[in-house]
């Protein structure tokens, strides 16, 4: 293949007119501008982020600007984001997209995230990162370059599956991603067969309770660090400190977690009060009438009903109208013939010495509903916010909170994942049994962010199941003060189960309630004295 040269000369002959003539060589405006550029394109130091230059907007914390050096530096853009609730994990995650597209290392960006969390994802990377980013609805464009954020459930579901798998993407982001342990479910196998350069998993829930939830996430990023499954699980199933602290720096090289009390997030501290409340002595017949009752045919639903009750009446109504006895029919009787709950008075004349914001969470859709009813008899302004409710409906919720409404009523469900920084009070009308997701709740208005000191309510029903578990799982081994940062690896260490399943697991296998107050008071004996022993093992290290 011939190919003709010839040389540019009338480039030459007018630069050198331009020299002999003093006169300009280029063009200043466009040589600034390709100066410009070219500086901006220059990868910086090691310890440096040019997105910062481009943000003076946000005060990044210490250690979100440090997750994201590391992740960038020392990860190569494949990393599991593992802050404590509230730290700021999207901010970091936000911070290394906005770093990646400065040196324009990413082009196609596919973001995976709750549905009720696709809206709000898209508003912090626009305002706090000036990132464009598309929401993808019904007949999404898959294969156009740029930023899109869906839910997972969209995303795996046909014909979107299929034209998202033909895609080569420069990064995922899968915001919740402790959805994804189990590598037998379909969002599992989905995320695994997308095709991705960087990749970054965002969850709070601690990932150290069972090694094949943590391989199973490792593998997604890294496949082999771990090694195979067999071996990897016969080795460090064992446990000893040894292979703890080996496993620990296996971790390190794919995981960041930054914990509340090792960052300046401790400046807005958090006030714990425990309410206990009594219930009137018509209420507490009835409530020993229930825990008598014998038609239950296991212990497990005789306390889920018993619990239903320590929230509202409309809340046990709702079961025990199913049941076809007698016993129960009677019981159903009384219980229409019972004035308002006392909690639910309790709430109200709390809510009106607080006069602020309030989010209050509770366990019960009936309760829910009946807490709403309540508040507005006695002139307090509420907005229900649930799991049911579409996104926009959310959004709608969240908004009529922060502009009109006194409280916001939440369920479990709906509470995950919101952020509500300008609030800070907060009541746990009912309190779950896994501590863990106190603190998941706790870190909606507890977060990077907050201006105010935090004040948590905890409501109990005296003498009931509910008023042992606040004694035992809470106060016993000070969970609320220290902040649940250190009880996932005190299970882990332990070799015990997942909080939730080991509070199952004592419901399951108990015949009274004073069995299971036994039980859970030696589960409490034993993270408690590990607690103990830890903190002084850690300061004999430090001394």
């Amino acid at each position: 293949m011939h190919i003709e040269l010839s040389r540019d000369t009338e480039f030459i002959e007018q630069l050198l007119t331009n020299v002999q003539q003093n006169q300009q060589l280029a063009d200043w405006n466009w040589f600034k501008r390709a100066y410009d550029i070219t500086e901006t394109l220059l990868i910086p130091e090691p310890n440096q982020l040019k997105a910062l230059n481009q943000l003076k907007n946000i005060e990044f914390l210490p250690h979100q600007i440090d997750t994201a050096i590391k992740v960038i530096n020392e990860m190569n853009g494949r990393a599991i984001l593992a802050d404590e609730v509230g730290l700021g994990k999207t901010i970091e995650a936000g911070l290394i997209i906005k770093e990646y597209l400065i040196r324009q290392l990413v082009k196609k960006i596919l973001i995976l995230v709750p549905a009720s969390l696709v809206n709000q994802w898209a508003n912090e990377l626009n305002d706090k990162f000036f990132i464009k980013a598309t929401v993808a609805k019904k007949n999404p464009c898959w294969s156009n370059d740029g930023i899109l954020i869906t839910s997972i459930d969209l995303a795996k579901k046909e014909p979107h599956r299929s034209m998202i798998l033909e895609q080569q993407y420069d990064l995922l982001v899968i915001d919740e991603a402790h959805k994804l342990k189990n590598k037998q479910t379909q969002n599992y196998q989905f995320v695994q067969a997308i095709s991705k350069k960087y990749c970054l998993l965002l969850t709070a829930t601690p990932i150290q309770n069972k090694l094949n939830d943590l391989f199973n996430l490792v593998t997604l990023l890294k496949p082999g660090l771990l090694g195979d499954q067999d071996s990897f699980l016969k080795t460090f199933d064992r446990g000893s400190p040894e292979l703890d602290h080996q496993l620990k720096k296996l971790i390190q090289k794919v995981m960041v977690r930054n914990l509340r009390h090792e960052t300046k997030m401790n400046t807005k501290q958090r006030t714990v009060e425990n309410i206990t409340i009594p219930f009137t002595e018509q209420e507490y017949q009835f409530y020993q009438k229930l825990d008598q009752a014998s038609f239950f045919n296991h212990n497990a639903i005789k306390i889920l009903h018993l619990r239903e009750f320590c929230s509202s009446r409309e809340a046990l109504f709702t079961t025990l109208n199913k049941e076809d006895h007698k016993e129960a029919r009677s019981l159903i009787e009384d219980l229409q013939q019972l004035p308002h709950h006392a909690k639910a008075l309790k709430l109200v004349e709390l809510v009106k010495s607080i006069n602020k914001k309030c989010i209050v969470f509770t366990e019960y859709r009936a309760t829910q509903v009946y807490l709403q009813w309540i508040l507005r008899e006695n002139g307090i302004s509420s907005v229900p916010f649930r799991g049911g409710f579409k996104p926009s409906k959310k959004d709608w919720m969240k908004q009529l909170f922060k502009d009109h409404a006194q409280v916001l009523i939440a369920t479990e469900a709906g509470g995950e994942g919101i952020n509500l920084q300008f609030c800070h009070h907060l009541i746990n009308y009912d309190l779950p049994w896994n501590p863990m997701r106190v603190e998941q709740r706790i870190g909606r208005i507890h977060r990077y962010g907050q201006q105010n000191d935090v004040h948590i309510y905890n409501f109990s029903m005296i003498d009931t199941i509910e008023d042992h578990v606040l004694k035992l799982l809470y106060q016993k081994i000070d969970l609320f003060e220290r902040v649940i940062g250190h009880l996932d690896q005190i299970l882990a260490e332990l070799h015990l189960k997942s909080f939730d399943e080991e509070i199952n697991q004592i419901i399951q296998q108990s015949q009274s309630v004073g069995e299971i107050k036994i039980k859970m008071n030696n589960l409490t004996e034993v993270i408690n004295e590990y607690q103990i022993d830890g903190d002084e093992s850690d300061n004999r290290e430090s001394s």
